[in-house]
């Protein structure tokens, strides 16, 4: 039995949907959810739903319970109710003695300098002293986390950062999301780490370019100091933690934090990852 958490996020639905495509009997799967109401139409196709509540640990272990593999997607938020919740989830795992554990760290976690990693690192350190087997599943950026404003950026001409001339080698939240369905219905993957990044990197004026290319528009990238994007960040309404995360990782962006190309996750997909220009195209389209 596979136990994916955070089913009814963007990313947990996608593994779902992944496990489905490639033949996994939906009597095989369960969707640990936080609100399993949301979780309907996983339940119409015949998947079991379990509510798995990071912020309630008594919800955890009955939701683990069983699990031959267990795919762990870490928790948003601020970083300390992050750890709480990736503490629990740990613990539960270990308790319910799950088969194999895999979870969704960041790229180059060991040595990461996004300040977003520390949580990963203290998550991955909880589970080697669990003595679980474990696969790591490191990803990288994801392009919707730049293509999920672009058409508001389009609208008003410009793409804002403080990533300089930093180069982002990313991939589809689809494709990730596919490459832990792979690693999940694959044996003998206990003990692997993977480094997961698109097969090419681009730069937020390399962004902006696409972007204008695709909608006809002048779209420039507008290069900002940290303290102005944050503003600008702040005053649409995004939570201070986020904000922080934003920016930082812009800045450890620009120093060459996410540039690298590991080859790891177009080896899973047995493809090559989805090029920026048909992200781009779909968030256009809206």
């Amino acid at each position: 039995m596979i136990v994916v958490t955070g089913a009814t996020g963007q990313f947990g639905r996608l593994v779902i949907d992944a496990l489905l495509e490639r033949g996994t009997p939906a009597s095989e799967i369960v969707a640990a959810v936080r609100t399993p109401a949301k979780a309907a139409d996983i339940a119409a196709r015949g998947v079991e739903v379990r509510e798995a509540d990071y912020t309630r640990p008594e919800t955890l272990v009955p939701a683990f319970t069983g699990a031959d593999k267990l795919l762990f997607v870490s928790s948003n938020g601020p970083e300390a109710d992050r750890i709480a919740q990736h503490t629990a989830a740990v613990a539960a795992a270990a308790e319910a003695r799950v088969g194999q554990l895999l979870y969704t760290s960041v790229y180059a976690a060991s040595e990461s300098p996004l300040g977003l990693s520390r949580v990963h690192r203290d998550t991955e350190a909880r589970i080697a002293a669990t003595g679980l087997p474990t696969v790591l599943l490191r990803n990288g950026w994801y392009t919707e986390n730049y293509t999920g404003s672009l058409a508001g950026a389009v609208e008003r001409g410009a793409v804002a950062g403080s990533a300089g001339e930093g180069r982002i080698a990313s991939a589809s939240r689809a494709d990730y999301a596919e490459a832990a369905a792979v690693v999940l219905l694959s044996d003998d993957q206990a003990g692997k780490v993977y480094e997961l990044t698109g097969d090419t990197n681009w730069s937020l004026a390399e962004l902006a370019a696409e972007a204008a290319k695709q909608s006809g528009k002048e779209v420039a990238y507008a290069n900002l100091p940290a303290e102005q994007y944050s503003g600008i960040l702040g005053d649409v309404g995004l939570p201070p933690f986020l904000v922080e995360l934003l920016v930082d990782a812009d800045l450890q962006v620009a120093a060459g934090a996410l540039e690298g190309i590991t080859g790891d996750l177009s080896g899973l997909l047995g493809r090559p990852t989805t090029p920026l220009a048909d992200t781009v195209a779909a968030a256009l389209k809206g």
